[in-house]
């Protein structure tokens, strides 16, 4: 409100100045007289000074004119002049509100109208790197990839632009399977920005996939020191990574690094099953059975698992089912809460042939949580106290239909395999694998209740008819002579027409043998 307070005070002042000036122009006496070529000019004071005034305009007007005759010859031969810097300007701002309607476009998924856009901000010379950036992402959106992979290459040639261009055309390889090229270009993005998440994630899944074991365990150390990973999901990566090349090792037959490399991932990752495992045979290979002993126990009391049972019945071999049920006291005792504990004390005391103990091991694993394992423990005690043929072929019967148990599953596509990978053979995950129970519907075998007795037979078999004899016909007795012969078959016309009549060879086969004398 001052401010135009100041404003009116000054515009009042100036008016009244030109006010007070023209007066005293037009009362001033004399005047001003221009002569020249025979023509003489009077003016009074007040024209004296408009005519000044205009003088100075029409000069002002003259050089303006003047100035934009020599531009546009300059514009015509080419120089840069405030004209062509004119034009330059409107065609930036035309490519540039080509360039930002292209990526609304291709952020609201309409990609053909984002490469129009594009190729018109092109033809604007609008940043080249954007325009040809927003090509590629709009024809990967409507599905052309030979355009996609066309633009990225455009990319790589630009020494600001080579990673994103690289990481394109590694993109689009790895979505048409040619997982060489794709290594091959990862490699190269990882060398360009070796911090970069999504780069090292796709090298470490290539290398896992190509098993290139020691340059994947180099990517992870750099994904750790780049702080793109946890330590500890480091360590249990790296354990994954040594036991594979441990296992790479083993199959060349050099046992002695397969050793080292086994034991170095369970040193790694006690928990690591597939990595105790090794160790313990590494340290059995050496005669070291203490050692093996202590790696499975530490595995054991970490996450029981089957193969730790199978590698620690390995240590003695030789032993007899009650030395190996006694010497099992050493896992069983470690977490005997646990589901797998109390199915191995329960195989335990079923190989040593007592079956209540092993009932009392199973507990209520029956009726809590039947697997076709628990089921075929119970059939197997059941026989073994010598229950009827019925009851065991009826929790046979119910094993067929339960679900497997825990396998190892992969928690990105929930694959089920027979062994433990460190890649998933059906997504190609690393380390994903995890020793669950997955959905029933998702492994369990295609056998219905109506085939069961297909498969384990009646449950309960009906008993065998008795075959009825078809009555003969009775002889006239009043034409035959009673000889020895017919005494004999009289009775036997006598009997019952239910009668069960026996073959001759089967009765033959029945009958004892008449014992012979003894010689005196």
């Amino acid at each position: 409100m001052l401010w135009s307070l100041v404003k009116i005070v000054v515009f009042v002042a100036l008016v009244a100045a030109a006010t007070l000036g023209a007066s005293y122009l037009l009362e001033m006496d004399g005047g001003v007289r221009i002569a020249m070529g025979g023509i003489e000019v009077n003016l009074t004071p007040i024209k004296a000074v408009i005519a000044v005034c205009l003088l100075i305009l029409a000069v002002w007007l003259f050089l303006l004119l003047f100035g934009f005759i020599i531009a546009l010859l300059r514009f015509i031969n080419g120089d840069e002049t405030a004209l062509s810097r004119y034009f330059d300007r409107s065609r930036e701002r035309k490519g540039y509100d080509a360039l930002r309607e292209g990526l609304l476009a291709l952020a609201a998924g309409e990609g053909r109208k984002a490469i129009s856009k594009a190729a018109k901000a092109e033809r604007y010379d609008v940043s080249p790197e954007l325009t040809t950036l927003l090509t590629a992402q709009a024809a990967e959106e409507i599905g052309d990839k030979a355009r996609a992979e066309q633009a990225y290459k455009k990319l790589i040639t630009n020494e600001k632009t080579r990673f994103v261009g690289i990481r394109g055309v590694m993109r689009q390889k790895l979505a048409a399977g040619d997982t060489e090229t794709a290594l091959a270009l990862a490699e190269k993005a990882f060398a360009l920005k070796p911090g970069h998440e999504e780069v090292q994630d796709t090298l470490l899944r290539l290398q896992a996939q190509k098993e290139d074991w020691r340059g994947a365990r180099a990517t992870l150390k750099a994904k750790l020191r780049h702080g793109s990973l946890p330590r500890d999901v480091h360590r249990r990566r790296d354990a994954v990574l040594a036991l594979s090349e441990a296992k790479g090792v083993f199959s060349e037959d050099a046992s002695i690094e397969s050793r080292e490399a086994a034991i170095e991932a369970n040193k790694l990752s006690p928990d690591l099953i597939p990595a105790a495992v090794m160790a313990a045979q590494g340290y059995m290979a050496q005669g070291k059975k203490r050692y093996a002993t202590r790696v499975l126990k530490k595995a054991w009391e970490a996450a029981p698992h089957p193969d730790l049972a199978a590698a620690f019945a390995e240590i003695e071999p030789e032993e007899t089912p009650k030395e190996r049920l006694k010497r099992f006291q050493a896992l069983t005792k470690v977490n005997p809460s646990h589901r797998e504990s109390r199915l191995l004390l329960a195989e335990l005391e079923i190989a040593a042939e007592d079956f209540p103990a092993a009932r009392r091991a199973l507990g209520d694993l029956v009726t809590e949580d039947p697997d076709a394992r628990v089921l075929t423990i119970m059939a197997a005690v059941e026989r073994g106290e010598g229950a009827p043929d019925a009851i065991v072929k009826g929790w046979l019967a119910r094993a067929v239909a339960a679900p497997r148990g825990p396998r190892w599953t992969c928690e990105n596509c929930h694959q089920i395999h027979a062994s433990w990978t460190p890649v998933c053979v059906n997504c190609g995950a690393f380390d994903t694998l995890a020793w669950k129970s997955a959905p029933a519907g998702e492994f369990q075998p295609g056998v219905g209740t109506e085939m069961l007795p297909l498969i384990v037979g009646q449950i309960e078999p009906p008993a065998p008819a008795p075959s009825v004899a078809e009555p003969e016909p009775k002889p006239d007795l009043k034409d035959v002579p009673p000889t020895a012969s017919t005494a004999e078959a009289a009775p036997e016309a006598e009997e019952p027409e239910d009668a069960v009549i026996v073959p001759a060879e089967d009765s033959d086969k029945d009958a004892p043998e008449p014992s012979k004398p003894t010689p005196s």
